[in-house]
Parts: structure tokens; sequence; C-alpha cells
């Protein structure tokens, strides 16, 4: 059960190089093919802050669909490579918690949410940007080592104090 296991925690803003995807959910497959293809690049980001964490950054900005960063943190020394793109990611709170194997994923979001709704907190959103989620904002963190089919990762969702 995630509420044994959450933590809130500030992180500081950074910087991910990788791949966008935008699309609707009906297409989310061809975004496994974008994630496959910028974890098969990572050996050339030479400044990859931790090569074996790949970064999943999705933003409920389609009314039927989302938008997708794969990638890696990275320092300011890393350039970028042909084909992929910069991402900053601003200083956020992060509810953090994992989503362990076996586990259904929409399953851990509504629990997430739950202990949002039920602790003085609210999904964080820019200002200027309209969103068709209730957890608007989702970061993912993937080990190397993940199985496809049935992973284990970490997921982040933005947050601040309700009325804030």
């Amino acid at each position: 059960m995630l509420k044994d296991n959450i933590n809130i925690v500030t992180i500081p803003a950074y910087r991910v190089i990788g791949q966008k995807w935008e699309g609707p959910y009906s297409e989310v497959p061809k975004l496994k093919n974008v994630i496959a293809s910028v974890s098969e690049r990572v050996g050339e980001l030479e400044y990859a802050v931790n090569p074996k964490l790949q970064l999943g950054l999705s933003y409920n900005l389609r009314q039927d669909g989302f938008v997708h960063y794969s990638g890696y943190e990275v320092t300011d020394d890393q350039p970028i490579p042909e084909g992929m793109l910069e991402f900053q990611v601003p200083e956020m709170t992060y509810l953090i918690t994992e989503h362990e194997k076996g586990q259904n994923i929409g399953q851990s979001y509504e629990e997430i949410y739950q202990w949002i709704k039920e602790n003085g907190y609210v999904p964080f959103q820019e200002k200027d940007e309209e969103y068709y989620d209730k957890l608007p904002i989702k970061h993912e963190r993937y080990p190397a080592d993940r199985d496809l089919d049935d992973p284990h990762f970490d997921i982040l969702i933005p947050i601040s104090k309700q009325n804030q």
C-alpha cells in the first residue's frame, strides 16, 4: 500500500536531455518506442547524473492525451545530441512514493490522489496552463533493470499546500 511509503521532498531545479512525445491515449504504444530509443541512447549523454535512472515527465495538457518527456538528468556541461532536446524542470515540492511490481498503475495513482486530498495538499499546476487530469503532472523515475511488462519505479507528483 502506497500510503505507508510516502515522502514529501523539495527537489532543486534540474536539466533533462531526451526526447518528447505528444499524443492521444490511443497512441501510447508509440510512446514505448520513444522511451526505448532514449534508453538505448543514454551512452551519448557523457554528463548524465545517473545513467541508470531514466526519467518520464508527463503533463496532461491535452484533453485526449498528454505530453511526455523521456530522458536523463544531466549537468550543464552536456551538449544536446542530434535528435534530442533539453527540458528544464523547475524546483518543486513532490510527493514521492514507489510503484511496486505487481501493483496496478491506475490504482497507485488513485491512492496518491486520495492521500493528497486527505493531507491538505493539492496537485501543483502551472498558472498559465490548462490541464485535463486530476494529477496533471506526473514524473516517474525508472531503474535500468526494470521489467518492461511489470515495472517498478518511483512516482513523483508535484504538490503544494492547499490555499497557497
